[in-house]
């Protein structure tokens, strides 16, 4: 990464913007399941996980890796269930 004054002043700003109570991605690892499951179910993720959410939208590599396991959860609820 070539630091540029637009890549410093994005920098600058995340760092200014980092709050004391904000998840690691370690910590958001352990709440996105259920995250996953009250998204699915329609129900007010900012409100229930506010840091979870925050963290989802703020940290590309957790965001990406969330939306790939949305979609594995649609397509997995697509499929017909064999009754056994």
């Amino acid at each position: 990464m070539t630091l540029t004054p637009p890549v410093l002043r994005t920098l600058v700003a995340r760092a200014l913007a980092s709050r004391p109570d904000e998840l690691s991605c370690g910590d958001c690892e352990t709440c996105v399941d259920r995250f996953a499951e009250m998204t699915l179910a329609g129900l007010d993720t900012r409100e229930a996980l506010p840091l979870v959410e925050e963290h989802l939208r703020t940290c590309r590599c957790c965001g990406e890796e969330f939306e790939a396991l949305m979609v594995a959860l649609r397509a997995c609820s697509a499929q017909p269930h064999a009754d056994g």
